[in-house]
């Protein structure tokens, strides 16, 4: 029996990823392409795709930067791809291909993916926190992912957790404190390297028990226990997972759970009524989203 197949997008800064998928979730074919600089391009490109794979596919999905309507299937503000403010996937790839349409934020689509294959599989209240350039968010409650009363829900980058910095610095939010990009960059300019993106070569030297490296490493992944602690108190969630590039590395997790763990000692009537979760890397990697949006689309689909 032939199983139903849909395309689906991965909207990025850098590039976009797409996929033709069957409904269990199997890759049949991927590709991607750099991302546009502006709304004619882009969509251009996605109608590219789309014919190529015309006839094959019963339902499109998509994940993008921004606040999303996934109601009305709108992009609002568009994150770093600014020129997307305002798209309507449903009048553009709905309309030129007649097919169900769904659109998702990105790291809610990441949340989705942990959900449906992933660590937050069965989990009834839970989160994916993604550390990248800044901080993306899921919040799973009910085994259901929340938008909230507009679609605002689980936006983690605009926590504060530096108020001394000044409310206009954006050092004041989780954005910037939990970047693990800004994070892996102060690291190489600690070391003198002249690649400030170079990941590896930065825990490298964190792991190697370089000085400056792991202190910048522990204060980063004691920021990201202050993050889990402050959503903790409001979701009393049972699993926090970890995604990203950078969740690659099990240091990584070991030092988030440790300072989560010390902060709990710290206070012991903190420690008392807070009851930690469980902190995990997500089980997914460069796909992640790709799975979500599939996801955002079948359950849309059952409604």
């Amino acid at each position: 029996m032939k199983k139903t197949q849909y395309l689906v997008f991965d909207t990025g800064g850098t590039n976009v990823k797409y996929a033709l998928m069957d409904n269990e979730g199997q890759l049949l074919e991927k590709g991607k392409r750099p991302s546009a600089d502006n709304l004619d391009d882009f969509v251009a490109a996605l109608y590219e795709v789309g014919d190529q794979y015309k006839g094959k596919f019963t339902g499109i999905a998509v994940c993008a930067p921004g606040k999303i309507d996934t109601e009305k299937m709108i992009i609002h503000y568009g994150g770093a791809l600014t020129f997307l403010d305002g798209l309507n996937l449903e009048e553009t790839l709905g309309s030129r291909y007649g097919v169900a349409v769904s659109v998702e934020n990105d790291a809610k689509a990441a949340a989705l993916c942990e959900q449906w294959l992933g660590e937050l599989k069965g989990v009834d209240i839970g989160a994916v926190m993604t550390l990248g350039t800044g901080v993306g968010g899921g919040i799973v409650v009910g085994g259901k992912l929340l938008h909230g009363s507009s679609f605002q829900a689980g936006e983690l980058s605009w926590m504060i957790t530096n108020q001394e910095a000044g409310l206009k610095e954006m050092a004041a939010y989780t954005g910037a404190r939990c970047s693990a990009v800004r994070m892996v960059e102060r690291v190489n300019q600690e070391l003198g390297n002249e690649d400030l993106a170079d990941g590896l070569a930065a825990f490298a030297a964190i792991k190697s028990g370089n000085e400056e490296a792991g202190k910048i490493f522990r204060q980063y992944c004691l920021d990201v226990a202050v993050m889990i602690l402050n959503l903790q108190t409001v979701i009393n969630g049972e699993k926090v997972v970890i995604g990203g590039g950078i969740s690659a590395q099990e240091i990584l997790i070991e030092e988030i759970r440790r300072q989560f763990g010390e902060i709990l000692q710290d206070n012991p009537i903190l420690g008392q009524q807070v009851i930690p979760p469980e902190i995990v890397a997500a089980k997914f990697r460069n796909d992640t989203n790709l799975y979500g949006a599939l996801f955002a689309l079948l359950q849309g689909m059952q409604k």
